[in-house]
């Protein structure tokens, strides 16, 4: 880390002045659940966010993502989010994959053990709210149609409302604007990888007979190796159901009726449960797909931008949340002057997350071609790997860290403390909560006493620093990133 620590714990909420030449500080385009955080992380520090998005500005009832996991829901604690959210969503505390493999998500260290099913509009709606009040520039029905950045600023160039031509001039840019990103197409940038699985025909229906599986029936899978199906509940009655069937590969543009998803799940579960009613009905392929490079000299790329995987374990939706919570913080201080190696700390937003994004592709990827398994040998070995996940600890809570977040971590230097870029727990502080010390947006220094050797021992940091101390008698001290991240830790 770069920078001298201040201790000023106010100083993240002043509000910063645009310099001359520029129209906003960050242009965000994409209006999906990744740009709407990471703009309203940038506005609560005091930078001006314009946030673009082609869509014409209209609240919707429909979802495509339905799960949140404990990881995104303690960065949304961080936020003073996540209590609200959780009142509205129905936790799972077990997640249970092709029949065969269960994952007690009880055992999760965290405030949170468990899969919080609710629909993506809920967590949209939510983080919007937190960008416009704290001061984000709202632009609907407005398309990006190309790009000039140069070593200062980042140009715009669009299409608004009226359809008239305009142009932006930001400090910094960044593409939340999801799988067909116009900022990645605009850079020329690769997008490489393929279709794992292809016509997954989608429905949000009600259900005449009630699924009898107690607090199962939120979220289900069943499947014969030629057919499957996933249920989701969001908990007012609608389901969401995705339906596969290998005999019926059609294109995305096929159209998809009732009847096709209460065949596909009759197959899978020996009943379509009554299904009736549908709102919603879709079709579309599953890519498996990464961009080599997370940052273009002053633009960067984010969520589903970034990359897109299977849909098994829900991840899709939490891992581009957490893109935006690692970028949001280091672009804040890049822009706020505490950084003095900027490009060195925004470097890090590639270096930490495209590692990781790699590794959601591949567990992703791995559950979804378990679940479609067909020969006898692939089902023996799929009945093995449940075995091994399901009974043996060390690997049940390795599986847990990756599907839910908890277990990401990132690279430390070599000789550093064996805790240093690890995630850190929500921990009962003198002052309060960890996770409640990090909504000030700022590091968070713990340690044992007021002694001035312990605390002038941590590294300088690009941003201010809070400080707190255990509740209760330890000798280690740590410094935490805004995101929930350790920077540094001494014993």
């Amino acid at each position: 880390m770069t920078g001298k620590p201040s201790t000023n714990s106010t100083e993240a909420t002043i509000p910063t002045a645009t310099p001359a030449g520029y129209d906003t500080d960050v242009t965000v385009v994409g209006a999906g659940p990744t740009g709407l955080l990471l703009a309203g992380d940038l506005a609560a520090a005091g930078l001006r966010v314009t946030v673009l998005e082609r869509r014409p500005h209209e609240a919707s009832n429909l979802t495509r993502a339905f799960g949140v996991h404990a990881r995104t829901l303690e960065l949304l604690d961080a936020r003073g989010l996540a209590d609200e959210l959780v009142k509205k969503g129905a936790p799972m505390t077990t997640l249970r994959f092709f029949g065969e493999l269960a994952l007690d998500l009880s055992r999760l260290r965290s405030r949170f053990p468990f899969l919080l099913i609710t629909p993506q509009y809920e967590v949209e709606q939510l983080l919007q709210r937190r960008a416009l009040s704290a001061g984000a520039d709202f632009r609907y029905g407005t398309e990006l149609r190309g790009l000039r950045q140069d070593a200062d600023s980042v140009t715009a160039e669009l299409k608004d409302e009226q359809g008239r031509d305009a142009t932006l001039r930001s400090r910094y840019l960044v593409g939340t604007d999801g799988v067909r990103s116009s900022v990645r197409q605009a850079l020329g940038l690769p997008f490489p990888g393929g279709a794992v699985i292809r016509s997954m025909a989608l429905a949000d229906v009600r259900f005449t007979e009630e699924p009898e599986r107690g607090a199962e029936s939120r979220l289900f899978a069943g499947g014969t190796g030629d057919a499957f199906a996933v249920v989701a509940s969001f908990g007012d009655g609608w389901y969401r159901v995705m339906a596969w069937r290998r005999s019926h590969q059609v294109p995305d543009s096929e159209p998809v009726d009732l009847e096709e998803v209460r065949a596909i799940t009759r197959q899978a579960f020996g009943t379509d449960f009554g299904m009736r009613d549908a709102r919603w009905l879709s079709r579309f392929h599953s890519d498996e797909r990464q961009v080599p490079e997370y940052r273009k000299g002053r633009i960067f790329l984010a969520g589903d931008a970034a990359h897109v995987h299977s849909p098994a374990g829900g991840q899709g939706m939490n891992t581009g949340l957490q893109d935006a919570a690692n970028l949001s913080w280091k672009l804040a201080a890049a822009l706020r002057g505490h950084a003095p190696d900027a490009d060195a700390l925004l470097d890090t937003y590639h270096s930490e997350r495209h590692p990781v994004g790699r590794k959601v592709l591949s567990s992703s990827g791995a559950l979804v071609r378990l679940a479609m398994a067909h020969n006898p040998l692939q089902r023996l070995a799929r009945s093995l790997v449940a075995r091994i996940l399901s009974t043996v600890r060390p690997a049940s809570e390795m599986a847990m860290g990756m599907v839910t977040g908890i277990g990401i971590s990132y690279g430390a230097e070599r000789g550093a403390h064996r805790l240093t870029g690890k995630r850190a727990p929500d921990l009962a502080l003198a002052e309060g909560r960890l996770y409640e010390l990090l909504r000030k947006g700022e590091f968070v220094l713990i340690t044992p006493d007021d002694a001035p050797a312990t605390a002038s021992a941590a590294p300088t940091v690009p941003g201010p620093v809070t400080r707190a101390h255990w509740r209760t008698p330890r000798d280690t001290s740590l410094l935490v990133r805004p995101d929930g991240y350790i920077a540094w830790a001494q014993h």
